[in-house]
């Protein structure tokens, strides 16, 4: 029993939803437009403004889907009415973020500066030197870019210096101690 796929989804207000017979979801909200095609195991109904997801059979892999499938046509809807966003650090001297147009440029101590190019729905921020927002409608992209951007720099675990996410805990280690 799908404790997440039982759960139906209410539908705010400003967000329209369709669901084609091939089971392809089309969500509309006032950030935009989602669209995703899911497995036809998992029933997908739109009632009295709320969407219930409902299973064909009670095989492992159908239970799987069902509150994968539940989870993300939630996601969507939080997508195009609210967005999501995730925020970064920079941590150590002389690493710098700066946005240049559509080209995230970033200073992380290498011999050369690393330019990302920002990609078509999702929003970039960087409003001090220290700060990167990544911003978008779909959470699957947010967070693949957000993690991108960290990979270029993790935070080591001697001193902390780095990317990383607002609010991540980096474990230090004790560095060597001189012999006595």
């Amino acid at each position: 029993m799908s404790r997440i796929g039982n759960k139906t989804i209410t539908i705010p207000a400003g967000c329209e939803i369709e669901v084609s017979d091939s089971n392809e979801v089309t969500v509309k909200g006032p950030k935009g437009t989602l669209s995703r095609q899911f497995s036809p195991l998992i029933g997908i109904k739109i009632e009295d403004g709320a969407v219930n997801c409902t299973r064909a059979n009670e095989e492992k892999h159908t239970k799987q889907l069902h509150g994968t499938t539940r989870a993300l046509i939630n996601n969507m809807i939080v997508g195009t009415t609210e967005g999501f966003k995730k925020t970064l650090e920079i941590v150590g001297i002389g690493y710098r973020a700066a946005l240049n147009g559509k080209t995230l440029n970033l200073n992380l101590g290498y011999s050369h500066d690393i330019n990302l190019d920002i990609e078509e729905g999702i929003t970039i921020e960087v409003p001090n030197a220290t700060t990167i927002i990544v911003s978008g409608i779909d959470k699957q992209r947010v967070g693949e870019i957000a993690a991108q951007i960290r990979a270029f720099r993790k935070p080591e675990p001697y001193k902390g210096k780095g990317i990383r996410y607002k609010g991540e805990h980096v474990a230090h280690k004790e560095g060597k101690t001189a012999a006595a």
